[in-house]
């Protein structure tokens, strides 16, 4: 059995092993490289990724990586394409075949037949010498010296490279294609990475009460305006409703701290003025980084410089957006 010691110096091996193999492959990235982007890029059709075996799992998340960034892609298994799933590349598509050894039967099958078809094939290797290396139009090298599997068998460090290389193209084409923060937040619209990018502060106050007091409100009246509005503050505004500053629960209690009697004071002698503001199209990670930036948990926000409502930590939490 393995003591702690063993296992950590195991698991470091592995990662420093592989990371070594992946600064490596910035030798590869050459006008085979460049090639291959290009064709990619004009190209009318779509990116069809095949692979078989651990090579085939890769294809299937660089084909997500690249759907997800603006490069319409699609997964085809080695296997299935030679009993049938061939008639899914159309006549524009380029072709990306995946494989560690370039020698699996399956992959030897389906290099001429594609190429046949007429269409462009991209392999994506490990061995410079083998038949997919050399029959495709296009090689793209991620060789790797030693997997990361003290047999030097199961797939890691290989598959690592690949996954690397493939992410390295996207990205390639992700720039070329100009694609920005919209676009991305466009085919993410879900979880909490999609209401980052789409998210907008008037989005998380539509159920929020609106607190609000004037400067001559009494403590007793701003008290049950915060307590009633559940959002730990309150907006006080004049008589032509211009902000003129907020009061929170800290400034309730700092004033309890400070005074005996509190009767005869009132909102004025009390708020914060120059609350921190933001304007309700913004977006709500951009709130989050105020809240950050300015250690507090209250917005208030506007429309335009008109009042419209308060956005408290607790809504950006409820939206998963923290």
């Amino acid at each position: 059995m393995f003591s702690k010691e063993q296992v950590l110096q195991q698991a470091a091996a592995s990662i420093q092993l592989q990371s070594v193999s992946i600064a490596a492959l910035e030798a590869f990235v050459n006008d085979h490289f460049a090639e291959a982007i290009n064709i990619i890029y004009q190209s009318k059709g779509r990116l069809v990724i095949s692979g078989i075996g651990k090579s085939a799992i890769v294809a299937q998340k660089i084909v997500a990586t690249m759907n997800s960034t603006g490069t319409a892609a699609l997964y085809m298994h080695a296997a299935d394409a030679i009993h049938g799933d061939l008639g899914m590349i159309q006549e524009d598509d380029v072709v990306m075949i995946i494989s560690k050894s370039g020698e699996s039967p399956e992959i030897k099958l389906l290099v001429p037949l594609v190429k046949n078809f007429g269409n462009t094939v991209i392999a994506l290797c490990g061995n410079s010498l083998s038949y997919l290396a050399t029959n495709a139009d296009i090689f793209l090298n991620c060789t790797v010296e030693k997997e990361a599997c003290p047999n030097n068998l199961a797939p890691t460090t290989s598959t690592t490279a690949q996954m690397v290389m493939g992410d390295a193209v996207a990205i390639c084409l992700l720039s070329m294609k100009g694609f920005t923060e919209k676009d991305f937040a466009r085919y993410h619209p879900g979880g909490s990475l999609g209401k980052k990018l789409y998210l907008r502060v008037k989005d998380l106050i539509k159920l929020n009460e609106k607190p609000q007091v004037l400067p001559e409100s009494t403590i007793r009246e701003i008290i049950v305006e915060i307590s009633g509005k559940r959002l730990g503050a309150t907006v006080v505004l004049n008589e032509n409703e211009e902000i003129k500053g907020i009061i929170t629960d800290g400034d309730i209690r700092r004033m309890l701290q400070l005074h005996t009697d509190v009767d005869p004071l009132r909102a004025k002698d009390i708020y914060s003025p120059n609350p921190k503001s933001i304007e309700e199209n913004e977006l709500a990670v951009q709130a989050l980084e105020m809240m950050r930036e300015h250690d507090i948990t209250q917005l208030v926000v506007t429309d335009d410089g008109k009042y419209v409502g308060v956005l408290h930590l607790h809504d950006l939490i409820r939206e998963g957006i923290i």
